[in-house]
């Protein structure tokens, strides 16, 4: 399989699925412990899923070949990686996407372009990871980058989880103009379930998450769907389109598929550059800070409309449009950012003091609920979305 092809170079709980619809409206001014229960919709396995996350469980068995006779007539493809497995989807019109199993990263987005190439979107990083006694690398990788989904729910009686391994469910569309696989996560109790939905039309990669709660309580939510879209350098990278937004200044998120740089006193966030770790959010929302009062958090409104990313900068937008532009005016290219059901946007640029087009050549995009819990009733359901939008088609 070819390494570019994955990244880029940088029960009751069921409920109806949503229609693929083959076009999107746009603003037309901007561009477990090791048992297995079967799940009896396809013939695969599914993991009971735990909540501690300092037990390491293996990962369920797959059947690439099983895959590709299921699903493979669907314009989509499966090869091997390791003890994971890559969902390769691919349009007649040259658009692509490939997806990491079973942990739901989105590894690469290839939109066509006007002039009838593609190009790669998303950014990933490949880390090795194991080392031996003397701290010698000896294997084992981690990719960080690309589209992720972080989901924290936490419910009455102490109930906390998170979907980390995802099953594949469904495939449905076909090459011709959309694809869209889907895939599901379910608690131990079966009663909180969140899929999926990962959709790739000619112009269009949308990430959608639904969670149901069949809890006889309310559920919280905290986490986002985080981009990092590949730029020639935030030197040459500006956002359309945020003008007149509300934000907060925040650290750097700490996700376990973000890429951020190392400390560097060129390239600070306000007073630190230590990330801002997701366990941190229960404390955030249980503790009355005046934000005016912490040197890492400040309050403003962007008085640009287009905004330039070439200095570091982490913010959480609290009323931000649903739709802005990313502008690479390096690779010429621009890729409208989009939303449903959140209500923030986090933004986070490493400056531009970094090699152009190399490891740090990025900006972070993402549709979140970190400031503010986002609440789903018991027997009540809920869906947030995020789509990247090439106009360059």
């Amino acid at each position: 399989m070819s390494s570019s092809y994955l990244f880029s170079s940088n029960s009751s709980l069921l409920t109806p699925r949503k229609p693929i619809n083959s076009s999107t409206s746009f603003p037309p001014q901007l561009f477990t412990p090791p048992q297995y229960i079967t799940f009896s919709k396809r013939n695969f396995v599914s993991p009971i899923s735990v909540t501690s996350p300092s037990i390491s469980y293996p990962q369920p068995p797959f059947n690439v070949e099983y895959l590709e006779r299921e699903f493979g007539s669907r314009g989509v493809s499966f090869a091997e990686l390791g003890d994971s497995y890559v969902i390769k989807m691919l349009l007649e019109n040259g658009s692509a996407a490939s997806v990491l199993m079973p942990s739901g990263l989105i590894t690469s987005y290839k939109p066509k372009m006007w002039y009838g190439s593609s190009i790669e979107v998303l950014h990933t990083s490949v880390l090795e990871t194991r080392t031996d006694d003397h701290g010698e690398v000896t294997g084992g990788h981690t990719i960080q980058g690309g589209v992720s989904l972080t989901l924290d729910c936490v419910g009455e009686n102490g109930f906390s989880w998170s979907p980390v391994s995802w099953i594949l469910n469904d495939v449905e569309g076909t090459s011709q103009d959309c694809i869209q696989v889907e895939i599901i996560s379910r608690d131990s109790g079966n009663m909180v379930e969140v899929k999926y939905n990962i959709t790739l039309k000619e112009d269009t990669l949308s990430s959608e998450v639904t969670v149901s709660n069949s809890r006889s309580s309310q559920l919280e939510l905290t986490g986002s769907i985080v981009s990092h879209l590949t730029v020639s350098t935030p030197e040459a990278t500006y956002a359309y389109g945020l003008e007149r937004s509300n934000f907060i200044n925040k650290l750097p998120l700490n996700t376990k598929f973000g890429i951020i740089p190392p400390n560097s006193t060129k390239n600070k966030v306000t007073s630190s550059t230590q990330a801002w770790p997701l366990s941190s959010l229960k404390e955030f929302f249980t503790t009355k800070r005046d934000i005016d009062e912490t040197k890492e958090e400040t309050i403003g409104e962007e008085k640009e409309n287009y905004k330039h990313l070439s200095g570091k900068m982490s913010a959480i937008y609290t009323s931000a449009p649903r739709n802005f532009t990313i502008i690479d005016r390096g690779k010429r290219n621009s890729v409208i950012v989009g939303r449903k059901g959140f209500e923030e946007l986090y933004m986070y640029s490493p400056g531009s003091s970094y090699e152009a087009y190399g490891k740090y050549a990025y900006i972070i995009v993402g549709q979140s609920a970190m400031l503010k819990p986002i609440r789903v009733g018991p027997d009540k359901m809920w869906r947030g979305e995020q789509y990247l939008h090439n106009p360059n088609l």
